[in-house]
């Protein structure tokens, strides 16, 4: 059984379709990784999944059972945005509240529960506006877990976090879904930290699911290359671009070759022209630039 599964969903607003004919398919103890362009229609599909906007057309399906049906509300956890927290109190108290708003059973246990989880324990006596910005991510993602849900639905939880938060959220993820019993939706625009743990993906461009793919289907699909320095690098890239049909230069300055071919060659063909190539590797795109290929109709 998947945890999601849509069917020709769509929404619009006034004249504008912000989601059209979208199918979506997320498996049981998923880390799904939701990937599109600002105003691609992300955030308007998970407020569907979660309920917080009616659905125009298609289907939701939740564990087998239309999203709206009672038994699968209760397994749903949400971070869309921000967490709704008073500033003024205590992030104890804050969880609190919402374990008393969802009549969660046990709800001192739980709360100590879901902030063991999220890193938190040490600091449930802080007043939420002292909070840093990762803390307060993590305490949102605390009160999503909050009644033992199966499905979490998260609004690019690691913006503008620094390297030590959005470390401390992968490891979160991870924990959440280890005993396989748990799926996470992340929607995210970094990509490069998203590669860390999702194990599918989605990629979604003007209201339309374009690509659907495990982290193995995506691994197998990015395109390799050889990158390599030399002496004389202009003379070089220009020899590369007369014998292969796709040379490029990468932020790092290296050249980057992506016909399939093996370093022996390029190093014999540029040593034959008089060119010593000093540094030679290979090595295969990541998502960030698998999506952006995809974006511009490459194939990945």
């Amino acid at each position: 059984m998947n945890a999601i599964e849509i069917k020709n969903l769509s929404k619009q607003f006034g004249s504008k379709q912000a989601v059209c004919g979208l199918d979506m398919t997320v498996p049981m103890g998923a880390i799904y990784g939701f990937i599109g362009e600002n105003g691609s229609g992300k955030s308007t599909t998970e407020k569907m999944i979660c309920g917080l906007l009616p659905i125009g057309g298609g289907s939701i399906k939740l564990y087998g059972k239309d999203y709206t049906d009672e038994s699968v509300r209760s397994k749903v956890g949400v971070l869309i945005e921000s967490p709704g927290c008073f500033p003024g109190l205590t992030v104890w108290d804050n969880l609190m509240l919402q374990a008393a708003n969802l009549s969660v059973p046990n709800a001192e246990q739980e709360v100590i529960k879901v902030l063991k989880t999220v890193r938190m324990e040490g600091a449930a006596g802080n007043k939420y506006k002292n909070c840093s910005l990762g803390m307060k991510q993590r305490v949102g993602i605390a009160m999503a877990l909050l009644g033992n849900p199966k499905l979490l639905v998260l609004d690019e939880p690691l913006n503008g976090l620094d390297a030590d938060g959005m470390r401390i959220l992968r490891e979160v993820f991870l924990d959440v879904v280890r005993d396989g019993t748990r799926t996470i939706v992340i929607s995210s625009h970094l990509l490069g930290e998203l590669q860390k743990v999702a194990t599918h993906y989605g990629i979604i461009r003007h209201g339309r699911m374009i690509a659907e793919m495990t982290a193995d289907e995506l691994d197998a699909s990015c395109r390799t290359y050889v990158a390599l320095q030399s002496g004389d690098m202009d003379r070089t890239k220009q020899l590369l671009f007369g014998k292969f049909s796709r040379v490029e230069t990468d932020a790092a300055g290296d050249l980057r070759v992506y016909d399939a071919t093996t370093p022996e060659e390029i190093v014999t063909y540029l040593y034959e022209n008089g060119i010593c190539v000093t540094s030679i590797r290979t090595d295969k795109i990541g998502l960030e630039e698998y999506y952006i290929d995809l974006m511009k109709g490459g194939k990945g």
